[in-house]
């Protein structure tokens, strides 16, 4: 069982199914139809026009041609720097109907819907748990196939999280960002000041 889940797992991005070779994920599409038949050699990405596919290849090959005239980046399309200068700009013209928080862009507004809906609609097809977003579904798939793409440039271990390597340097640079407000006593982890702050109320009771 350890030498299938070892495999690197390719994701159908339409239905969140994964597959152990590429072959099995191009023969899966063709289930959801003729609507994505164009597909990214790079990265497996599938399209319904090849227009979309030859934008999408711009992201491969840096021909970022749209530059922000605030910060510098750039971008591939006039669609992404518009949506990028609402960074600077703090414009949010998409409201949750709901609580009325504003969003940057409509797909950020979807997302973040879910909250009020509890809806997953990504499901691992390993262990079958559930997921609100594509990203924390893409995230989760490595617990099975081992990818660990974030590596301390220090000591060389490796993480499936950006955020788990960023917390790991600590333990490198001494960093302690979390700073109890009693005693002052910092802590490299969140956890990890919540956890001694029981001392301090139990101490007070």
């Amino acid at each position: 069982m350890r030498s299938h889940l070892s495999k690197k797992l390719f994701l159908c991005l339409k239905c969140g199914k994964s597959f152990t070779e590429k072959m099995y994920l191009e023969n899966h599409l063709k289930t959801h139809g003729t609507e994505e038949h164009f597909s990214c050699e790079l990265c497996g990405k599938t399209f319904s026009q090849n227009g979309n596919l030859a934008t999408h290849m711009r992201t491969h090959q840096a021909e970022n041609q749209f530059c922000c005239r605030v910060c510098g980046t750039a971008l591939s399309t006039k669609g992404q720097l518009k949506i990028h200068l609402r960074i600077h700009t703090g414009e949010k013209p998409h409201s949750c109907a709901v609580c009325g928080r504003g969003f940057n862009e409509k797909n950020n507004l979807k997302s973040h819907m879910r909250t009020h809906t509890g809806e997953k609609p990504f499901p691992c097809h390993v262990c079958g748990k559930c997921f609100s977003e594509r990203t924390n579904l893409e995230t989760h798939v490595r617990i099975h196939n081992g990818v660990k793409p974030f590596s301390c440039e220090i000591c060389g271990k490796a993480f499936t999280q950006n955020g788990s390597l960023k917390i790991h340097r600590r333990t490198h640079t001494g960093e302690k960002p979390y700073v109890c407000q009693v005693c002052d006593k910092g802590f490299p982890e969140k956890y990890r000041l919540k956890v001694h702050l029981k001392i301090h109320i139990e101490n007070s009771l």
